[in-house]
């Protein structure tokens, strides 16, 4: 999958859309519904076996993803809103339900992913954070301490806000 160049057009889910994509622990795409492909612009074929990563924006902070990641792979669910890259260079914003899949040894086998249109004021609120973080991101020459210090970041702005991270998630789903 070669570099996608980004068109700056915003595409939006319909309040009753919910996107549905399961990886494995590799995070390699093994289902995604009709409405993951159709508003990535994939064939199902492109995206099973692919990772997850092929949806991912550049605006989007890494450490989002590390703090998603660490969260499913402890076998808890992680709320997020996510912004996402078609495979022609559009984007959309969604709310994404992160949960782990368990085998019937009740291990990780996987997980699954549903999205669903996210509320204006959410994203009012969450853009600008994740342009802090971004800048940070970027800021840093090295990738490995640019994620650092974004991780440091957030839990510093959760700290002074005195709002854990899923009740921040909480209430900016219920502010809309």
């Amino acid at each position: 999958m070669g570099q996608v160049l980004l068109t700056g057009a915003e595409r939006f889910l319909d309040p009753n859309d919910v996107i549905v994509s399961k990886t494995d622990l590799r995070g390699r795409i093994v289902y995604a519904n009709r409405r993951f492909c159709s508003i990535a612009d994939y064939e199902e074929h492109e995206v099973l076996g692919q990772p997850h990563s092929i949806v991912r924006h550049p605006l989007m902070p890494r450490c989002v993803f590390k703090l998603l990641w660490d969260t499913i792979m402890e076998g808890q669910e992680l709320f997020a809103y996510v912004i996402n890259r078609t495979k022609h260079g559009d984007h959309y914003w969604v709310l994404a339900h992160a949960t782990p899949d368990r085998a019937a040894d009740g291990s990780v086998s996987g997980f699954t992913s549903c999205r669903r249109a996210p509320g204006k004021a959410a994203l009012a609120a969450i853009r600008p954070l994740y342009e802090d973080l971004l800048g940070i991101e970027a800021a840093i020459e090295n990738t490995k301490d640019g994620l650092a210090a974004s991780v440091r970041a957030l839990h510093d702005h959760l700290g002074r806000i005195g709002t854990p991270y899923d009740q921040l998630m909480h209430r900016l789903i219920a502010a809309g």
